[in-house]
């Protein structure tokens, strides 16, 4: 499934080719996704596009009347295309552009989504989501706090929506490692001294992924069609058994939350 570094390339890809420009007409192919496709979305005609956002793995493409919510679910890719460009299998929406261009989702899994929110509402999707990463509200105040209350491995914590939105199993992997903690601790057992560790490395680690341009997955790519290149840079995830680039121990690998967990036990020991 693509993580929150892989969404954040998505959008920086679609971005200069929506915003500014105005929505002349939506596509909609396969109205069941994940949920279906509201009906509004194949409704809306001639709306300037104001602004490409994203909230945690969520795209949202903000139009006067409200806003649209993409997500790639585990398969979903978004490409920017001439409007000529004929659809293929598993090309499930079109978004008609006025300057020549459209904006194509396909989702061969069809676990994506697409949906609708209103101008003045919430969204059951977004309301109880954590704070961004990669903003102030990510603190090790808020973090530590959290932990306290959690006996829960901290892995699992981490990759808790609820806690802090978009580090996703790769990120998670890596960002403890950095920081030098094993997954499994209890979440409770934390210093504060160790979540502000934590907090920089998740940062940084996301940061540097966006920069290079995601993580190369088999089923993502930039809306240019061009792969992501920070997989060459990862030091534990997919690495199970190897030897750790840093101390040559050979990597642990377990399930922890039915995901697959790399770590070094002599590193983050």
């Amino acid at each position: 499934m693509p993580e929150l570094p892989e969404v954040e390339v998505s959008r920086l890809g679609i971005e200069p080719h929506l915003k500014n420009a105005r929505l002349l007409q939506v596509i909609v192919r396969h109205q069941q996704l994940r949920w279906p496709i509201p009906e509004i979305i194949s409704q809306l005609r001639d709306q300037p596009i104001l602004a490409v956002q994203r909230r945690a793995k969520y795209l949202l493409v903000q139009l006067p009347a409200g806003t649209i919510l993409i997500h790639l679910g585990m398969s979903g890719h978004l490409k920017v295309l001439p409007q000529d460009t004929p659809a293929q299998k598993h090309d499930h929406v079109d978004w008609l552009l006025d300057n020549g261009k459209l904006l194509r989702l396909n989702d061969t899994r069809r676990f994506g989504a697409v949906l609708w929110q209103a101008n003045g509402e919430g969204h059951e999707l977004l309301d109880s989501l954590g704070p961004e990463p990669l903003t102030d509200d990510f603190t090790a105040e808020h973090l530590f706090a959290l932990c306290q209350k959690r006996k829960a491995a901290i892995k699992l914590v981490l990759m808790d929506n609820h806690v802090v939105v978009g580090v996703g199993n790769i990120y998670a992997n890596e960002a403890l490692f950095k920081a030098r903690i094993l997954p499994t601790k209890p979440a409770c057992e934390l210093t504060l001294a160790q979540c502000a560790v934590l907090t920089n490395v998740v940062r940084k680690t996301l940061a540097q992924a966006i920069e290079q341009g995601g993580t190369t997955l088999k089923d993502f790519s930039r809306a240019d069609g061009q792969p992501g290149y920070f997989k060459q840079e990862l030091f534990v995830y997919g690495r199970g058994q190897q030897p750790c680039l840093v101390c040559e121990h050979p990597l642990t690998e377990i399930r922890l939350g039915q995901r697959s967990t790399v770590f070094c036990a002599h590193c983050q020991g």
